[in-house]
């Protein structure tokens, strides 16, 4: 399969997306081929049940018998990639196809397994005390719509190298390739001798679906990776939850960076996967006296400059207004321009470019809509400054106190350092992509679950245990 052509890729996908390439609506993904996907359930109750069953068979197993269902999946995802791939952008119609292979090799190649479970021993005067990280059990996930596929097959490797089985409640936008990567997993299971079923996934998730799972006895843990409102349901779910919400990644460029080289790797950033990634550079504030090259070098490397009349008629575009449960008006990102290429956005605006255009840029006031709203496509504002007083004045306040992301293009310690302290946020990159953060060409283990909320951060197979403490009192200590 590692093999495949790109027609036979381009024949799967359209047998399993069926002609539907909005991929909203389309439920009815549950075959791969002619061959039924496994774990997938009609019912919420007895894919939890089957999950369960799934946990029993991996809790009997030793790590050793473990490890070999995480290298397996690491060895299918790397095979099956580009059909991850164009699966993700048929039904989302989000994001670019060679950077969502990208981050399926990065997750098999970078997510932790079995070696993050490490058991710790104290001795002293009084004897022996071991703690050890155990499974929670079954464990209820909400994977997104921007990195489906990817974060099934990252939470899926942490949880069962913590001994836990799992049960999807993807979102419905991507629900075919979920599954897909649900199968996946249950294949690689059933290859290296464990359950046929190990985790589970949903025909047609739901709010409904989500609640039951949010509520069951079996569940023992909830991991959501998603928007603000599915992350306030999970936390007052009553459940211990893991939490990775929303960002809006503010870049900071002052006058000692390497210019050329912040250009680059902004715009680099940024467009990654049209910026889908929640990590991604989302608004610059770059110094006064370096702003004019700072905008050159990202027009060298793939950017269209627009002005304020075009920012303005594009923001009208990529918005809406909606009234919430309040009643009250308030700005939404349109889900039809999410995650789409630049020059599918500047279509809209009535101006015509071709695919080497990655990136749209324009100078705004701090104020604008583009830089106080998570757009998670491929606009960046710029915003200049005077001092690095008032970029992390502003920046931290555009940040919105998320603590999620934030990066600094600088030679500065001292600047480096300030900006770190005052905006507080899970990832901080210096002099890089943001991808760097997650372990693209940056040092550090990957992961899609990003947890600021609720204090967990970059995820691993250790977040998704429970400590256990044995205690062997006036004893065992050899010392």
């Amino acid at each position: 399969m590692a093999n495949i052509t790109e027609a036979e890729i381009r024949k799967i996908v359209e047998s399993i997306i069926k002609g539907n390439t909005s991929g909203a609506k389309n439920y009815s993904s549950t075959e791969y081929n002619g061959r039924k996907l496994i774990g997938i359930y009609a019912d919420m109750n007895e894919a939890i049940d089957a999950a369960e069953r799934g946990y029993r068979a991996v809790r009997a197993m030793t790590v050793e018998q473990r490890e070999r269902i995480i290298t397996e999946i690491r060895r299918l995802t790397v095979a099956e990639a580009p059909i991850m791939a164009e699966m993700g952008v048929a039904e989302t119609g989000m994001g670019k196809v060679e950077h969502k292979r990208l981050k399926h090799l990065l997750v098999a190649d970078k997510t932790p397994g079995t070696e993050d479970i490490v058991s710790e021993a104290r001795t002293g005067d009084s004897g022996l005390t071991l703690t050890e990280m155990a499974p929670f059990g079954v464990v209820g996930a909400i994977t997104p719509s921007t990195n489906p596929s990817e974060t099934v097959i990252c939470n899926s490797i942490g949880m069962i190298a913590a001994g836990n089985g799992v049960v999807f409640n993807p979102h419905p936008g991507a629900i075919c390739v979920s599954n897909y990567a649900v199968d996946l997993v249950n294949r690689a299971s059933a290859a290296a001798g464990g359950p046929e079923v190990l985790v589970c996934s949903m025909v047609k998730p739901t709010m409904e679906t989500a609640s039951i799972m949010q509520s069951h006895p079996k569940i023992r843990l909830l991991v959501c990776t998603g928007g603000p409102g599915v992350v306030r349901a999970v936390l007052s779910s009553g459940k211990k939850a893991i939490g990775a919400g929303a960002g809006n990644p503010p870049v900071i460029v002052d006058d000692t960076a390497d210019i050329r080289k912040a250009g680059k790797d902004i715009i680099d950033g940024c467009t990654f996967d049209n910026n889908l990634p929640c990590i991604a550079e989302k608004e610059v504030f770059a110094f006064s006296n370096i702003a004019d090259e700072l905008i050159s070098e990202m027009q060298r490397n793939g950017a269209y400059l627009i002005n304020a009349e075009q920012a303005d008629k594009l923001a009208a575009i990529v918005l809406e207004e909606k009234t919430n449960k309040a009643g009250k008006t308030v700005k939404t990102v349109s889900r039809s321009c999410v995650g789409r290429d630049a020059d599918v956005l500047l279509a809209k605006i009535g101006v015509s470019v071709d695919k080497s255009v990655r990136c749209i840029i324009c100078e705004t006031d701090f104020m604008h809509d583009f830089v106080q709203h998570e757009l998670m496509m491929p606009i960046l504002p710029i915003v200049r400054v005077s001092n690095i007083e008032e970029a992390i004045e502003l920046a931290c306040k555009a940040e919105h106190g998320n603590r999620h992301t934030a990066h600094m293009h600088s030679k500065n310690i001292d600047n480096l350092s300030a900006f770190a302290k005052a905006v507080e946020t899970t990832i901080f990159v210096k002099n890089a992509p943001s991808y760097a953060g997650i372990g693209f060409g940056g040092e550090g283990h990957t992961t899609f679950t990003i947890a600021g909320p609720t204090g967990e951060g970059i995820t691993s197979a250790r977040s998704f245990t429970r400590k256990r403490r044995c205690v062997m009192a006036d004893s065992f200590r050899i010392i």
